[in-house]
């Protein structure tokens, strides 16, 4: 059963079209039903959306469904960064059951000065293998320009970041299963690792949703769908989810998925 937290959510929830997503997750939300977000995962979905998730809205609306449980949030946090440690204080301010771990940062070598401008060893880095090879000696003769053109700049590396959750999301997914009871897991990320959790939890005769957007889900979790898996496209959902401001009022479809939107 949904009942509105907010007026915004219920005046939204009266429209037609979200009526009609609304009505499809009180059918799957069945019993206890726990929610897992893995942020790193849905955060670039925004790029293809073209809006935002609002982590304070997608929580009122989650609460909104009776039979809710845990709502777990996985983020990264950048150790002595203001505004990271912000963005978390503002999820527990929500009452999510914040998990986070320490970003790390790597430093990779963007430095030419010691290979041959026909070398793809500093590409290996950066380019598949699979993809290297079809390079012919000009194409890698230009990118390595570009890493000297960094390099006459001050540029000689570059830092990437990486957190992983998949470890902690799904055994916390198997944890709640053997522990808390939990009848219908709700997953946020489009990552192929979450495949044999999932498979093992549909056959263990568990509910399991996946929350994505069109083209971000992997090829192994589609699979899964003859299986049982059910995956809701978050378009449906954009005025309720979505940051202030970034409703649309007029009827429209996602041109890739179809999914309506108001």
């Amino acid at each position: 059963m949904f009942k509105a937290k907010t007026p915004h959510i219920e005046s939204v929830a009266k429209q037609e079209s979200f009526r009609s997503a609304i009505e499809k997750l009180e059918k799957v939300f069945v019993g206890t039903t726990n929610v897992y977000i893995d942020f790193a995962n849905v955060r670039p979905w925004s790029e293809k959306l073209g809006w935002h998730i609002s982590p304070k809205r997608l929580k009122q609306f989650l609460e909104s469904f009776e039979g809710m449980g845990s709502i777990k949030w996985y983020q990264g946090e950048l150790l002595g960064d203001s505004r990271s440690a912000s963005d978390i204080k503002r999820l527990r301010d929500c009452k999510y059951d914040v998990r986070t771990k320490p970003v790390k940062i790597i430093r990779l070598s963007v430095d030419v000065s010691s290979i041959s401008m026909q070398s793809p060893d500093l590409l290996k880095k950066f380019v598949r293998t699979a993809l290297l090879r079809k390079y012919d000696i000009e194409t890698v003769e230009f990118l390595n320009q570009k890493f000297k053109e960094m390099n006459v700049r001050g540029i000689h590396f570059i830092e990437d970041r990486k957190c992983n959750f998949d470890v902690e999301i799904g055994t916390d997914m198997r944890v709640d299963h053997l522990t808390d009871g939990v009848d219908t897991f709700v997953l946020w990320s489009g990552d192929s690792d979450f495949a044999d959790p999932i498979k093992q939890l549909i056959s263990e005769g568990k509910r399991v949703i996946l929350f994505a957007t069109a083209g971000r889900v992997a090829r192994e979790l589609n699979d899964l769908v003859p299986e049982g898996l059910f995956i809701f496209d978050i378009f449906e959902l954009r005025n309720m989810i979505c940051w202030k401001g970034e409703e649309i009022l007029n009827s429209t479809k996602d041109p890739i998925s179809g999914a309506p939107q108001l």
